[in-house]
């Protein structure tokens, strides 16, 4: 098994449906995945610990960025992750290689069902469209970015839901 890293932002991880779940699934079954949930680490100040997240970067062969997918994008403070660890001469730029060949995979739950992810639907865009900032990104940093994976419809979930969403997460996972 790969070496995996889950950088988890959720503001609200006990009220979550899913990433709650999920990652409870990952500690009760993966005990070789390191798990750094950002708002439990950094969320009553939003001072990340650079150094800590490239070190724990570096040393995974995959990261996973973890979060629910709401306004179109990720919580404010994976997004200040970003700001703060992906930096110049580290992650980009000259001699900014430290990421080049990791793979990267986003997990992610919309609290909308599926219908509305298309140009006819709500949301007028599809989630693929929607997710192309963190390609960009992935591209930026060298990493390997994998088909994702992501769960619609947390607002209506079922447990069966949920428990395949599990099932099919921890497998990605397991790859």
């Amino acid at each position: 098994m790969k070496e995996t890293l889950v950088i988890l932002a959720h503001p609200n991880l006990e009220t979550s449906t899913i990433n709650r779940r999920w990652k409870e699934a990952i500690e009760q079954q993966l005990p070789n995945v390191e798990i750094r949930d950002l708002y439990s680490l950094y969320g009553q100040n939003f001072q990340i610990d650079v150094q800590a997240e490239q070190e724990a970067c570096e040393q995974a062969e995959r990261i996973v960025w973890q979060f629910p997918f709401y306004w179109y994008s990720c919580p404010p403070l994976l997004k200040k992750w970003f700001d703060d660890v992906l930096t110049d001469q580290w992650a980009y730029g000259k001699d900014g290689d430290r990421l080049h060949g990791k793979e990267l995979l986003l997990a992610f739950s919309t609290g909308s069902g599926a219908e509305r992810y298309h140009r006819e639907g709500r949301n007028k865009y599809t989630v693929e469209e929607l997710i192309f900032p963190f390609r960009a990104t992935s591209n930026l940093i060298g990493t390997t970015f994998l088909p994702p994976y992501y769960f619609n419809g947390a607002y209506v979930a079922t447990e069966e839901d949920i428990q395949t969403s599990i099932a099919h997460y921890m497998e990605r996972l397991r790859m």
